[in-house]
Formats: C-alpha cells, sequence, structure tokens
C-alpha cells in the first residue's frame, strides 16, 4: 500500500514537509495500542530464531532504524509497531537548535537516495529525554548523541557529556556521533586523539554507573584503510562496544544526475542506493582487520532484503534502515526479516 498509495502522495511534497506530514500520519493511525497491534500483526515477523543478543541487550529482530528520521523521540513507539527491532532517535544536542538554513533536504529518485544537510536540528536533549520517560512499549532505544554547532571542538566533549547524563536512564545504548558532514569541523572528531579523548570521558562516566550502558561509534563512509585502521585501534583501547557503519558520505560519484543539477543542490550528506556498496566494504573492512572484534550495526543503502543479508554476510550484526525505508516503506522491514528466517532453513 505504501509504494502504490502513500509514497506518489508524499513525494508530491518537498521532502522535510514530507517528512512531517508522516509523522502526523503516524501519530493519527499508531497513536493508540489498537492501531499499533493491528499494524504489528500485519508487519511484524514474530520468530525466537530472528533474535540476537548483543551487547547485553536482546534485540527481537535485527533491522532498526537508524537515526535521523526520529531526531526528537517523537515517534518512536508509532515506528516500533512497523517492525523494527529497535529505533534509535536523534542525533541530539545539548541546546536545541534549529539547523541549517531550508531547503535542506533532498530527493534524487532515479538513484533512489536523498542528500541532506540537516544540521542537527532537534529541540534539545532535553526535551527527546521527557517524551522517552512516557515510552509506551518495550521498543529498545538508543541514543545517537552529537555537539551544538556553536560548540568548538576543544569543548566537544562537555556536549556529549551532557546529553550521555541526560539520556542515560531512557535509552538502552549509545550512540556517538562524530561523523555527519553537515555540522563544520565535526568529522575532525573522527581523528586519533580527540576521539579516543571523548570515549574515554564516556566510557568514565559509563564506569561510575550502577550498570553501564553500551556506547557505540558511528562513522563515516569516506575514512581511509589506515584510518579505519585507526578506528579499529581506538575502539580496542577504549573499550566501547561497538560500531555504526555507516553515516552518509559526501561522495557524488555514483550518482546518474548532470553534474550541474548536483552542485546546484550544494553541500550535504548522501544516503541511499549509491551508498550501498561502499557501507558493505566498511563493514566487510572492520570485521576482518578487527579479527571480528567488537560488534558493528550495519546501514547504508538497504534497499532490499538481498542487500540486507549482503551486509549481514560481510560481518554486520544488526542492520538499520533510514532512506531505504522512506523509498520502500515498512514492508522492507518484513521482508528482510522473512529473507533472514528463508536462509535458516
Amino acid at each position: 500500500m505504501y509504494k502504490w498509495l502513500l509514497k506518489p502522495v508524499l513525494f508530491r511534497f518537498n521532502p522535510e514537509k514530507a517528512h512531517y506530514l508522516t509523522f502526523d500520519l503516524l501519530k493519527l493511525a499508531l497513536g493508540n495500542a489498537l492501531g499499533r497491534g493491528l499494524a504489528g500483526s500485519i508487519l511484524s515477523v514474530e520468530d525466537p530464531r530472528l533474535e540476537k543478543e548483543l551487547f547485553g541487550i536482546r534485540f527481537k529482530n535485527p533491522v532498526g532504524l537508524a537515526a535521523g528520521l526520529d531526531k526528537d523521540a517523537k515517534a518512536f513507539d508509532e515506528l516500533a509497531s512497523l517492525g523494527f527491532g529497535f529505533i534509535e532517535i536523534g542525533t541530539v544536542t545539548p541546546k536545541a537548535q534549529p539547523g541549517n538554513d531550508k531547503p535542506r533536504l533532498f530527493r534524487l529518485p532515479k538513484d533512489e537516495a536523498l542528500i541532506n544537510r540537516m544540521g542537527f536540528n532537534n529541540e534539545g536533549v532535553d526535551a527527546a529525554a521527557l517524551r522517552l520517560k512516557k515510552r509506551k512499549t518495550h521498543v529498545i532505544i538508543g541514543g545517537n548523541i552529537g555537539k551544538n554547532k556553536v560548540t568548538p571542538n576543544e569543548e566537544a566533549i562537555a556536549d556529549y557529556e551532557y546529553s550521555f547524563r541526560a539520556l542515560f536512564d531512557v535509552v538502552d545504548y549509545f550512540v556517538v556521533n562524530v561523523s555527519s558532514p553537515n555540522t563544520p569541523n565535526l568529522r575532525a572528531l573522527q581523528d586519533k586523539e580527540p576521539l579516543t579523548a571523548l570515549l574515554n570521558r564516556l566510557q568514565e562516566l559509563n564506569s561510575k554507573k550502577a550498570k553501564r550502558k553500551p556506547i557505540l561509534l558511528k562513522i563515516a563512509p569516506d575514512l581511509t584503510d589506515s584510518q579505519l585502521d585507526d578506528i579499529i585501534a581506538i575502539v580496542k583501547e577504549t573499550g566501547i562496544d561497538g560500531v555504526v557503519a555507516t553515516n552518509t558520505t559526501i561522495s557524488r560519484e555514483l550518482l546518474t544526475y548532470p553534474k550541474a543539477e548536483i552542485d546546484a543542490i550544494g553541500a550535504g550528506g548522501l544516503s541511499g542506493k549509491p551508498l550501498t556498496k561502499r557501507s558493505t566494504e566498511v563493514i566487510r573492512y572492520l570485521k576482518q582487520h578487527s579479527g571480528n572484534a567488537f560488534p558493528v550495526i550495519g546501514v547504508g543503502g538497504i534497499h532490499s532484503a538481498q542487500d540486507a543479508l549482503d551486509k549481514l554476510n560481510a560481518g554486520a550484526d544488526l542492520l538499520q534502515l533510514y532512506t531505504g525505508f522512506i523509498y520502500e516503506g515498512p514492508a522492507l522491514i518484513k521482508k528482510i526479516n522473512q529473507a533472514i528466517l528463508n536462509t535458516q532453513k
């Protein structure tokens, strides 16, 4: 129904307006237990063979929603009823910020891709935490945290620390986002020295809790092999729990649109099908060169069940959807889970 009925309507609106319209529809249809139950009975695949335990958390299935869609934790219960095994909210920052100027989200339908330069637009971590305290379902929630645009990199640790404290009691795991291309100089925090300092500080805070929460690192697909080697070393040195691979890319190499048209869109992170191969390569590299030393959540260009299986075969322990979910709809979640079950027959 989504691809033939809802998607053509939503794609008539500009992408950001369509996003908010979708959230309104979710609230209308799935804002009550009856609606969520009906959606779950149609879209969810319940099978113990899909369950996976990682870093002390049992996921009912390995298909999650990536950060970026439910930035402010406004529809996680509704989204969970579509069959996701877990939902990642954010990226949130300590202070509310409007993000970059509009337009800042662009569809590339021929390539089944998006370019965004949203810029961590969100209402602030405290607002998200309040909503998460009212969780109606038992869905696993990840908290994706970043720094405010106005915060210089030398003071970035304080921003991540603030959000870590604010979300600690209301999320099940954390993702440290230093890889978005849409906050000036943020990706410089992926360098070995600042990243090690940041992760060590969060681990220090984590160790003081009665029960620690898993911490993962989200990385860019544009890292070189030597930079990926640094990431592997940092994960082992700091003892964090895993990696989310990958964020959006600044590359435009695989797009089929005329260069002038792409140049006119301007800066931003590219997601969707053009990212499929590279994100899978990064997953495989991390797994092989680390000796399978830590879990990896695979995200980037999953638009079909086969894309998902390819990432699992490359070593991904869990999966996340974003652009593929926008283009294919919730049926994609069910197709992936069914395909995983079919490989176990």
